[in-house]
Order: structure tokens, then sequence, then C-alpha cells
């Protein structure tokens, strides 16, 4: 495993979407993703699994360093408000603490200042 760039680039799914990074350090990552009409759902609002899916992105760019490969525990997502097509989605994601090889992340997604939902992954560092 290189880091969190090589890897956001070698996922397929996350590239589908058009998530782009727009910081990653280790601890911490910022992506982005616009919401288009293919994303809606029933309601015609956001499916909460792309809301759900950028987060969970931008919770790997966070938990991921360089030489090591670290996949989600367990996360969990409250949906605050509603998403719409056209909308620009940004989801930041900071490190809580690590210990061992697991570690928290919480990770909040804004439509510009205001924040349409909040995530809390937990990770584990697999061994080599």
């Amino acid at each position: 495993m290189n880091g969190p760039a090589e890897m956001l680039a070698a996922d397929k799914a996350s590239t589908a979407l058009g998530i782009e990074p727009v910081e990653l350090r280790d601890g911490y990552a910022v992506l982005r993703m616009a919401v288009t009409e293919l994303m809606l759902n029933g309601h015609g609002i956001a499916h909460g699994g792309y809301v759900f899916l950028l987060a969970d992105s931008a919770f790997a760019c966070a938990c991921n360093r360089a030489g090591s490969v670290t996949v989600a525990a367990t996360a969990e997502i409250d949906f605050i408000r509603p998403v719409h097509a056209g909308d620009e989605l940004v989801a930041e994601a900071v490190e809580r603490t690590r210990f061992g090889r697991s570690g928290i992340y919480d990770i909040t997604v804004r439509r510009g200042t205001e924040v349409v939902a909040e995530f809390r992954g937990r990770s584990r560092t697999l061994r080599a």
C-alpha cells in the first residue's frame, strides 16, 4: 500500500462517482462529490448510500498511511438534512484517536457550511 492518494486513485467505486481529493494527510482527509440525478432515491433526494460512500471514502483516506492496510471495523452515520441533485458535498475526516491497530474517526459531510451528515468510523490495521 502506497498511501491514501494512490488508494483513492485505485478505488473504482469512488472514482466512478467523481469523488475527488481536496486534502490528504495522515489522520485527515477532505473529499468532494457532486450529487447527480442518478444518485436520487424514490423521494427525489440523494440516496443515503451515496452520502455514506463519500464519508466512508474520506474515512479510508484518513486512516490509511503509506505502508499499511487499514479497513473499517464498524461505521455509522446520522443523516441530518436531505441532499439534492446539483449539491456539492464535502466530507472532512478527522482522526480522533489511534490505539494499537485500531482507530476512531469522525467525518462531517457538508453542503457549503451546512452539515448534512455525521459519520463515525472505527478502523483496524491489518497485519502484513
